[in-house]
């Protein structure tokens, strides 16, 4: 067959610098990648070996990484016997930069899951559907263009003749050609630069397999180069690592180092983790977990399918990493894997869903993570509030979708409030709250600046009440499922419920004169009669307000009706029907000039007066601008405006 040449996409050339000069910090880790990769192809046709005999055949039952180094040639190979590539694959997996670390890739998989779903689940599905899933090649193959002016890949899939050999010198185009190889697994041929032979020397490579692979489970070898004069016979191959898993070690044998190699292995990632767990459980079902928690968010912390990033084993056997059962997806940004006996080796996927085995293993590992996670927030407030800023809005998701974990999770949540520039928590709003205060005040929006600034909080400012700001846009969601916490309803400060004047009645203008308050009354009376008729359905009722002490008006909702914020999501997410707004209630501040100029107009005059309904339609407008809506008719709001600074304001 002729050889072809296949050019890789436009941004090739710059990612791989990105890759060789920016993204890792030590040369060496591109031994550690290629290791990883390796380990991942041997634990994916370990898998499918268990339901297709045909691969059975093909494993032959025993895994290994070999390293083989040749100072004449200059060159590090790195081997493995793993479920290998085909042609489609080193298109797929190495002509597109970091297939397996872009949302590209997290969209693809849901793409095909969705596929084989549907689908009658043939063992071989079964195995191909896996392997979509487990470890693939992402940046990590391209760490290799570091320390080489050339990566060959010679590769045959598990199950198929032909082998495959890619070629490239990662400057923008590769080859890929019919090869020969006797096995199924791949063979990664990394040319040394002049500049970098250090990686040819064994001593060199036997210490970077030490720090970064020694947790592999299968055995990492190197096949020493013989040099001239050395005898003929074959010299033995050194094994490097322990090829025990880390996560059977004993806690106290394990150093901080190991740990964080190891969640870089199993993550992918290059933080150091925030916090660790390891425990071996014991009892009805036993198991061994190795969680880790990030100190930075993961790339895909918010896609849509909000997988868990969990690894599943069976006595060191990889099973999956995709199974929905072990944890749930508000936690989705703990990384680690999870060894149990107590479970088949064979388990087919559409049985572990329904394993109650699964169930009890993810109960467990719930209460162990948010136990653990109060304990931080509880003694080191500090290190809790980083966590929180990473993770806080992913972890709430749970207050809707766990209700048996709701209470634990509510102790750990943390907020902001306009009494407090720290995260405080909800025990800690409980313990403040005023006398005569029921309900835990809350107000949401998209920007923590402008909900402090908005009228609904002056009144509670002035009463001294604290109010928490929710600024995640899951906040307005949560709100709908969880009504309480210690007994304390949460309540909306939008709503127009909220009594202010039962709590505090120290600002209450005891001193007027009864005369001069009966004439207020009355004239904010007829104001109010002449704002419902200028407005007419674009408000459901207009109601003198206590809540405001330094804006004219302000819009809220009807304790029946529809958060403001929450309306607006629904239908930026078109889950909301389209058309007019539901209705809101205009409050008008009775104490302000302007409503003061205005009711001494209106109890003036019984008849109509034009000054007053375009005055209704400005406060109006100028409610929803506060609300961030735009004006209803921003034309006629604009000739408003011109018209009232025309007669300078004069009623």
């Amino acid at each position: 067959m002729t050889q072809e040449t296949y050019a890789f996409q436009a941004e090739v050339g710059k990612l791989l610098d990105i890759v060789a000069h920016s993204l890792y910090s030590h040369k060496e880790i591109f031994l550690r990648e290629l290791i990883s990769n390796a380990s991942d192809a041997c634990d994916k046709l370990r898998y499918g070996a268990l339901t297709d005999k045909k691969l059975a055949a093909a494993s032959g039952g025993s895994y290994g990484i070999a390293l083989k180094v040749d100072a004449k040639k200059k060159t590090l190979t790195i081997s493995d016997n793993g479920i290998g590539m085909n042609r489609d694959d080193l298109n797929d997996l190495l002509g597109t930069i970091a297939r397996s670390g872009t949302q590209a890739f997290a969209n693809e998989i849901s793409q095909n899951t969705t596929k084989t779903k549907s689908k009658t689940k043939t063992a071989k599905n079964k195995e191909q559907d896996v392997a979509s899933l487990i470890g693939q090649f992402g940046v990590g193959f391209y760490s290799s263009f570091m320390v080489a002016d050339k990566v060959e890949v010679l590769t045959r899939k598990a199950g198929e003749d032909k082998a495959w050999l890619w070629v490239s010198d990662g400057r923008g185009s590769y080859t890929i050609d019919d090869s020969t190889r006797e096995t199924c697994g791949t063979d990664v041929i990394v040319h040394i630069k002049k500049a970098d032979k250090e990686y040819l020397e064994p001593l060199r490579i036997s210490t970077i397999v030490k720090t970064y692979s020694d947790h592999i489970s299968i055995p990492v070898t190197l096949l020493k180069d013989q040099k001239a004069g050395d005898s003929d016979e074959a010299s033995v191959p050194e094994t490097l690592n322990t090829a025990s898993a880390l996560w059977g070690r004993d806690k106290k044998d394990i150093s901080s180092e190991q740990y964080t190699e190891f969640y870089h292995h199993v993550a992918h990632a290059f933080d150091t983790p925030w916090l660790t767990l390891h425990n071996r459980v014991e009892g009805v079902m036993s198991y061994t977990n190795l969680l880790f928690i990030p100190s930075t968010p993961p790339f895909n912390l918010f896609n849509s399918e909000r997988k868990a990033q969990i690894k599943l084993y069976v006595n060191r056997v990889f099973i999956t990493d995709d199974c929905e059962e072990l944890m749930p997806s508000y936690l989705r940004f703990v990384q680690g894997i999870i060894d149990s006996e107590d479970l088949s080796l064979n388990i087919s996927r559409e049985m572990m869903q329904k394993d109650p085995k699964l169930t009890k293993i993810r109960t467990g590992l719930v209460k162990r993570i948010l136990g653990e996670l109060k304990k931080k927030a509880d003694k080191k407030a500090d290190e809790y509030a980083e966590f929180w800023g990473n993770f806080g809005p992913v972890l709430k998701e749970g207050l809707y979708e766990d209700y048996e974990n709701r209470d634990r999770l509510l102790e750990i949540c943390r907020f902001r409030s306009t009494k407090s520039d720290e995260l405080i928590s909800l025990s800690d709003y409980v313990e403040r709250m005023k006398d005569g205060q029921n309900d835990i005040y809350y107000i949401t929006g998209e920007d923590q600046n402008k909900i402090t600034k908005s009228p609904q909080l002056e009144g509670f400012a002035a009463k001294d009440i604290e109010v928490l700001l929710l600024s995640d846009a899951i906040d307005d969601f949560w709100l709908q499922s969880v009504n309480q916490f210690k007994d304390k309803p949460f309540k909306s400060v939008t709503r127009a419920g909220s009594d202010l004047d039962a709590m505090d009645k120290k600002d209450d203008d005891t001193d007027k004169d009864d005369d001069d308050k009966k004439s207020g009354d009355a004239g904010i009376d007829a104001l109010v009669a002449r704002l419902k008729v200028a407005l007419g359905d674009k408000v459901k009722d207009v109601r003198s307000s206590s809540r405001l002490t330094d804006s004219a008006v302000c819009l809220v909702s009807d304790d029946g009706d529809m958060d403001i914020h929450m309306e607006r999501i629904m239908k930026q997410h078109r889950q909301f029907a389209d058309g007019p707004a539901t209705p809101r209630i205009l409050e008008i501040n009775p104490k302000h000039a302007l409503i003061v100029k205005l009711s001494k107009s209106a109890l003036a005059s019984s008849e109509a007066n034009p000054a007053i309904d375009e005055a209704a339609h400005l406060l109006f407008d100028q409610a929803r601008i506060m609300e961030g809506e735009t004006p209803a008719d921003p034309m006629a709001f604009a000739r408003r405006v011109s018209a009232m600074m025309e007669r300078g304001l004069t009623l």
